[in-house]
């Protein structure tokens, strides 16, 4: 966590924002004139997350890890009468009380943030022979297109079985060709045998809509997309582009690095954790049938 939010004047605006979120709706537990602790939630998409509540890293935080629960007995009666049956939560990964409490309100974990520094200067990429890095170029449309479907159909096999939708090659081209030539993003792929078989992106975590506020790492940048087709696994690609991304987060001049992934993709959780990735915060879910 940025040490920045040990000042309570870095975190009041970060309270406020989701206080303004026209769906949230809070709560604080006091005794007398002393306020032991608070929560909020806020709503997303109904059509990405179904009739959903979330509390983000800033919305949630207590004394006593038990007041979380006390709080969340009162909010959950609102939430669920509304019909906002999918929760979700983010809390620090080094928080094992707070975990400990949210887990024993019915939470399971379902995704992971995670964050390590940006390698050293000796740190460099040393990918198997047959195989090259490089920067993706216009002309690399038609094997990204094929890229780019294969997370989100990987996760909707198990154990993830995601529900998100897959993008329609017309979506994927169009973002493709901004994409490309954005200088935001580090687009990189790998090839063997002249073959495009694997791409990483990396850019600024700014950019992404999951790492905002208290779970965003000072000056880091992000590991936002890596993928390998499946007949070309083994060949060391996905860890070679992996490096790569390092290695341009430290010549870009990030002290760290960041990347996310659903607990329950067993590659990326192996690769990810692998390659010095810490968990900094969990997003645990609870689903009320």
């Amino acid at each position: 966590m940025d040490p920045a939010y040990e000042v309570p004047a870095a975190t009041r605006p970060q309270i406020e924002a989701l206080l303004a979120d026209t769906t949230a709706s809070g709560w604080v537990a006091a005794r007398g004139d002393k306020v032991g602790g608070f929560l909020i939630g806020v709503a997303k998409s109904d059509a990405t997350w179904g009739p959903n509540v979330w509390v983000e890293a800033p919305g949630h935080a207590a004394e006593d890890p038990e007041v979380v629960r006390i709080l969340y007995a009162a909010a959950a009666a609102q939430w669920v009468g509304e019909g906002r049956t999918n929760h979700h939560v983010l809390v620090p990964a080094t928080d094992a009380g707070l975990g400990d409490a949210w887990f024993r309100l019915d939470f399971g974990q379902q995704h992971l943030h995670a964050a390590r520094e940006a390698p050293p200067a000796t740190f460099g990429v040393i990918p198997r022979t047959e195989l090259t890095i490089r920067l993706a170029t216009p002309d690399d449309i038609e094997p990204l297109v094929e890229l780019e479907r294969v997370l989100p159909i990987h996760l909707a096999g198990s154990p993830v079985f995601s529900r998100l939708p897959v993008s329609t090659r017309e979506e994927i081209v169009a973002e493709l060709e901004a994409d490309l030539v954005d200088p935001k993003y580090h687009f990189l792929v790998a090839e063997h045998e002249g073959r495009v078989i694997g791409t990483a992106i990396g850019c600024s975590l700014e950019v992404s809509t999951g790492a905002t506020g208290l779970n965003r790492p000072p000056n880091a940048g992000y590991l936002a997309y890596a993928a390998v087709l499946p007949e070309a696994r083994g060949l060391g690609a996905g860890r070679a582009l992996g490096d790569a991304v390092l290695v341009w987060s430290r010549d870009a001049g990030y002290d760290w690095i960041a990347t996310d992934w659903r607990s329950t993709n067993l590659e990326a959780d192996r690769a990810w954790l692998g390659m010095g990735f810490r968990p900094t915060f969990r997003r645990l879910h609870r689903s009320i049938m």
